[in-house]
C-alpha cells in the first residue's frame, strides 16, 4: 500500500505545546512529545536540528531507519521526508527548527550551506561529546532567551547573529567526525560529494548537468541515477538550489545591484533573472530585497 506524504510547514510546528516562536520563521521547543507523532510520511518544509536528552525517539528518512538517544544530535534539513516517527514516553529533546528562508537570510555564504548538506546527508544522527552537548545546550538557552525578549530593539538581528555563531561553534563536530572517518562511503556517496564540491565551485558560470558528468568522468544518466538515490534531488534541482540560494545571499548581503548580479551570475539578462528567481522563490528579486 503506497502511503500519501503530507507537507509538514513550521507554521503547524510553532502550535506545538512548549514551543517558542519568532514570526521570522524560528520555533525552539523541548517537547516533541507523543501528541506529534504521525503515522503518515512528512515532507519536512524547514530545517530541523534537536538534541536528545532523554529517551529515544525511531524514524525513517528517506526509508532509512535512525535511532536517536540521549546525547546524540539529529539534523534533517528541508525536503527529506520523515516516516514511523515514534518515541518513548519520557522523550525529551532541544528542537531548533528554521524556515529555508530564515536559514538563507544569516548565513554568508554557499560553502556554509553545502559542508552541513553533505554532512547531514551521510551523518543524519551523530553522538556528541559532553563537551559539545554543553555547547549546544548554551546556545539554545541564550537563544531561546533573547527570541522570546520581544522589548530588545534588535532582537532579530541579534538571534540571528546566535544563529550564525552556533552553527560556526557546532562545525567542530562536523571536523571531528570526518576526522575520526568511521562511516565507510559508498561510490555513490563518494560521488554525490564530489558533484556538489564541484558544483559549489563552479555553479555561478556552468550550470549543465553533462558539464558535471564529464568533469567526473561518467555518463550524465548514470549522474542523475547515483544523486537522486544519494539525496531524494536531481541534479538540477541541486543546481537550481545553489543558484537560488547564491541569489538570496547577494540581494540580501550584498551591495550589488540586480545589474551586476545578473552580470556576476552570467543571466543573459536582468529579465531572465527576475523570471528565474521568481518561479524559484515566488517573488522578484526587487521585491525580495525589499523584504
Amino acid at each position: 500500500m503506497v502511503k500519501h506524504i503530507i507537507d509538514t510547514h513550521l507554521q503547524q510546528v510553532s502550535s506545538w505545546a512548549g514551543a517558542d516562536s519568532m514570526e521570522e520563521g524560528l520555533v525552539l521547543t523541548d517537547r516533541l512529545t507523543a501528541d506529534n507523532q504521525s503515522s503518515t510520511p512528512q515532507r519536512m518544509n524547514f530545517i530541523l536540528m534537536a538534541l536528545c536528552q532523554a529517551g529515544e525517539a525511531h524514524y525513517a528518512i528517506d526509508t532509512r531507519e535512525q535511532t536517536v538517544k540521549p546525547g546524540d544530535l539529529l539534523f534533517i534539513s528541508e525536503r527529506h521526508i520523515v516516516d514511523h516517527y515514534r518515541i518513548s514516553p519520557d522523550f525529551k529533546c532541544q528542537g531548533i527548527l528554521l524556515s529555508t528562508e530564515f536559514y538563507h537570510s544569516f548565513v554568508l555564504n554557499v560553502k556554509n550551506v553545502s559542508s552541513l548538506l553533505l554532512f547531514s546527508t551521510k551523518n543524519p544522527v551523530v553522538p556528541l561529546t559532553p563537551q559539545e552537548i554543553e555547547t549546544y545546550g548554551n546556545y539554545y538557552h541564550t537563544i531561546r532567551q533573547k527570541m522570546t525578549d520581544t522589548t530588545h530593539h534588535y532582537r532579530v538581528e541579534l538571534v540571528k547573529a546566535l544563529l550564525l555563531a552556533m552553527f560556526y561553534d557546532m562545525s567542530g563536530v562536523i571536523w571531528r567526525v570526518e576526522q575520526q572517518g568511521s562511516k565507510a562511503q559508498t561510490r555513490a556517496d563518494v560521488l554525490f560529494a564530489q558533484f556538489i564540491r564541484l558544483l559549489e565551485e563552479n555553479f555561478r558560470t556552468e550550470r549543465r548537468v553533462s558539464w558535471y558528468a564529464q568533469q567526473l568522468g561518467i555518463s550524465p544518466k548514470y549522474m542523475s541515477e547515483v544523486v537522486k538515490s544519494v539525496s531524494k534531488r536531481t541534479p538540477n534541482d541541486w543546481i537550481d538550489h545553489y543558484v537560488v540560494l547564491e541569489l538570496r545571499v547577494l540581494l540580501k548581503n550584498s551591495t550589488k545591484s540586480i545589474k551586476e548580479i545578473t552580470e556576476y551570475l552570467q543571466f543573459p539578462n536582468q529579465s531572465f533573472l527576475g523570471k528565474y528567481f521568481k518561479e524559484h522563490v515566488g517573488v522578484s528579486p526587487s521585491e525580495y530585497r525589499k523584504r
